[in-house]
């Protein structure tokens, strides 16, 4: 499936330390493409795995993980606006 997985953490004195640990979580199964966005393909064996470890260090009352499926990329249409950036790729 394709993934397309965007998060926000409250800044607060724990900030930095969880939003590091969700993106080094992030980054090993998808690729990084703006701040605090990421995308790419996942089996559903990888998919639950990714979830498993990254609700290890949400804060459920204060940080949040959208995620975005999609049986396949080629069936979402997508814009880019702005300043091209090579990580987005493959939004192409």
């Amino acid at each position: 499936m394709y993934i397309i997985l965007l998060y926000d953490i409250l800044s607060d004195e724990r900030g930095a330390y969880v939003s590091g640990k969700i993106f080094k979580t992030c980054k090993k199964y998808l690729t990084h493409i703006q701040k605090s966005s990421f995308e790419g393909n996942l089996s559903e064996a990888n998919y639950m795995k990714l979830r498993m470890e990254l609700n290890e260090y949400i804060r459920k009352n204060k940080d949040s993980v959208l995620v975005f499926k999609s049986r396949n990329e080629k069936w979402l249409e997508k814009d880019f606006l702005g300043m091209e950036d090579d990580k987005t790729s493959n939004f192409f």
